[in-house]
């Protein structure tokens, strides 16, 4: 299907669940094995020279198992699997050493531990449904284990712990939910154009070099496109300065039309505009692109009873044909978008001066 005929609803990307938060987990993750490895390393140690050699060797070996996952969880595809690993043996692991037969009964408080653990590594949602069944499970095993309280004195002590842990679980859950909004809001505005809604000048750098990478594995078409607003200085002077900030958003939702949801639309500065379409081929490119440019032409802005008759140049670029760098796909762009102001404005260049002289 041609790309133009590829029509979706505005943009929604879930800004919170990128690249910043999956690196933090990592470098997160990859402490949590590092620590746990060497402290286990440290107990094999007390274990061989207590003369328990075998639970000694088994150490050695989750010690040994723990550093190498410190070693592989940068490079591995789904981190929560890697969670999910560490944490399940570490619950069921609290709930054995405080279900021991020779076990203090204040080694359950180890059990305190799981919905930290789960709502810092998993997020809120997971955090709740991996730490509240091993919470419960732990308080059914504990009181099957040991005898229920038989006096008030033991009623208030048994009543606190069990307190205790429920509070411990709401307060994170509620600490949890804030953090996660203020965090998702954080880098929200610090990805997105507030003015336009667009990607910021930053973001659409990433996503563009994040996408080279993709499509050099897979080896996907991609055109990257710079948009320039014609005479918007004039809207401006003439209109003055809010009626362009209307004009910056009206075009930037006549786009969010036409976009999928794979595309990505980043405000570079003032009125230039940089559009990166993934799986997209020049020709298919060039049809979109000329559809975009007819749609604004098409489509004033309509400002305290005026009509504003808007246009853009666009100057495209097809990696690997124009470039392999965002640099280099960048200044092809440029310098095709430069050549079609130079040329009457209102049009989608897409190839160079020599090549429209090989043609010739």
């Amino acid at each position: 299907m041609p790309y133009m005929q590829e029509a979706s609803t505005r943009l929604t990307r879930p800004h919170s669940q990128t690249g910043l938060v999956d690196s933090d987990r990592r470098a997160l993750m990859r402490r949590i094995f590092n620590a746990t490895g060497l402290t286990i390393g440290v107990f094999a140690l007390l274990q061989f020279s207590s003369g328990n050699l075998l639970f000694a060797s088994f150490e050695v070996l989750a010690c040994l198992g723990l550093l190498a996952a410190g070693r592989g969880i940068q490079r591995a595809q789904k981190v929560e699997w890697w969670i999910l690993l560490y944490l399940l043996p570490t619950y069921s692991f609290i709930i054995y050493i405080s279900l021991m037969r020779h076990a203090s009964a204040s080694a359950f408080v180890w059990v305190y531990l799981i919905p930290i653990l789960s709502y810092l590594m998993l997020g809120k949602r997971r955090g709740m449904l991996l730490a509240l069944p091993f919470m419960l499970l732990a308080l059914l095993l504990y009181y099957l284990r040991h005898p229920l309280p038989q006096n008030p004195q033991e009623w208030i002590d048994a009543g606190n712990a069990v307190l205790c842990g429920a509070l411990i679980l709401v307060f994170v859950h509620l600490y949890e939910t804030r953090r996660a909004g203020a965090f998702a809001e954080l880098i929200h505005q610090t990805q997105t154009d507030t003015l336009t809604g667009a990607d910021s000048r930053s973001h659409f750098g990433q996503e563009l070099l994040r996408a080279l990478n993709e499509a050099d594995r897979s080896q996907s078409p991609l055109t990257v496109a710079l948009m320039d607003i014609d005479n918007f200085k004039q809207v401006n002077d003439r209109y003055g300065h809010d009626a362009g900030d209307h004009a910056l958003q009206h075009i930037c939702e006549l786009l969010y039309q036409r976009l999928r949801s794979t595309d990505n639309l980043g405000r570079l500065g003032g009125e230039e505009f940089g559009l990166l379409l993934r799986n997209t081929e020049a020709a298919d490119g060039q049809q979109l692109l000329d559809a975009l440019r007819r749609l604004i032409a098409e489509h004033p802005l309509y400002y305290k009873g005026q009509s504003i008759e808007l246009s853009v140049t666009i100057g495209m670029a097809e990696w690997p044909h124009d470039g392999r760098t965002p640099d280099e796909l960048y200044r092809c762009a440029d310098q095709r978008l430069y050549r079609g102001k130079q040329d009457g404005r209102n049009r989608v260049v897409s190839n160079s001066a020599a090549e429209l002289a090989d043609k010739a």
